[in-house]
């Protein structure tokens, strides 16, 4: 099997494929034309070397991709936009004050409204609901264990919530086909809707694993620093170790996607079933998309010459 350093990310209408350096999005109009995107990307450990140290990678990582994936699912809905409207009288404001465009003041607003609501509901909730259910128990890593578990909850009540949106089941069904598209690039068969089609939609190196691995390793973590009677003591001390957590669950899920061997399957093996929410079967015009994203990540920006997309030029440009 070909080993893949592409991962992706379902977006409105559309799949982005990332590239060691490069980033790719398809996205389908209403009209059913696919438009593209490719841009260069420079991982913040080039400019940087030391985010590329273990641990600190995994946070930085975990930010950037969060980032990344505010931009694309910003692109995929302005792609989706019927009109182009003029800038209103606030976008107007924004940009005099700021001397930056309002859309790129809103994305920033957006990436720290999304680590803040993350960690909030993942996080301090857990926290805040445990406190009651926790008073009769002695143990502290029983304590710990039961807010993690509470904190599993929220996470699983969440993605399943959000999946009755139509707009997000959609979202799942082009999960589903980048899983399919990546797999049939793995097992080095051309990349056709029909081959990538029978393919499973769940796979060992998605996102949803490393959520879950989060979860696991905070218990772990949080349980080495005692349980503090004060509830805002034990907050802040679990906002601080958040670092920690993430760059330890991230080292620990590149070890296991090296791997095949029993405790690498272990690893893996919760996030895979979790995924059987996460995604969905896709249709062959997802499938499409995510082949277009793909072929463009992998290709320097170009589709191949029998892809009737090719026609589709690439919007090219370089990352700041």
């Amino acid at each position: 099997m070909k080993r893949c350093t592409i991962g992706g990310q379902a977006v409105l209408e559309g799949v982005m494929m990332k590239a060691p350096d490069a980033v790719a999005i398809a996205v389908r109009k209403p009209s059913g034309e696919i438009v593209t995107q490719y841009t260069k990307y420079d991982p913040p450990s080039k400019k940087h070397r030391w985010m590329g140290w273990p641990i600190i990678r995994g946070v930085v990582n975990f930010v950037d991709m969060i980032k990344l994936g505010v931009n694309t699912i910003s692109y995929s809905a302005k792609v989706l936009e019927i009109d182009e409207e003029k800038p209103s009288k606030v976008d107007q404001y924004v940009a005099k004050k700021t001397g930056k465009a309002a859309e790129d003041v809103m994305m920033s607003f957006a990436v720290v409204l999304s680590l803040a609501l993350s960690i909030g509901l993942f996080f301090v909730l857990p926290t805040l609901i445990a406190k009651p259910l926790t008073a009769l128990v002695k143990s502290t890593v029983l304590r710990n264990l039961i807010e993690g578990l509470i904190r599993l909850a929220i996470f699983i009540i969440y993605v399943a919530s959000i999946s009755l949106m139509k707009d997000i089941r959609r979202v799942y069904m082009y999960h589903g086909a980048e899983h399919k598209t990546i797999a049939c690039y793995e097992n080095e068969e051309e990349l056709t809707i029909e081959n990538a089609r029978k393919y499973t939609r769940l796979h060992p190196r998605c996102g949803t694993n490393y959520m879950l691995l989060v979860m696991a390793i905070s218990i772990l973590i949080f349980t080495l620093f005692g349980w503090n009677s004060n509830i805002f003591i034990r907050i802040l001390i679990r906002l601080a170790m958040l670092p920690v957590v993430a760059g330890v669950a991230y080292e620990v899920l590149k070890l296991a996607a090296k791997s095949d061997n029993i405790f690498a399957r272990i690893v893996r093996w919760p996030g895979v079933m979790l995924q059987k929410l996460t995604t969905r079967e896709p249709d062959d015009g997802m499938l499409e998309v995510a082949i277009t994203a793909f072929n463009l990540a992998i290709n320097e920006g170009r589709l191949p010459e029998n892809d009737h997309q090719a026609d589709n030029e690439a919007e090219l440009q370089t990352q700041a």
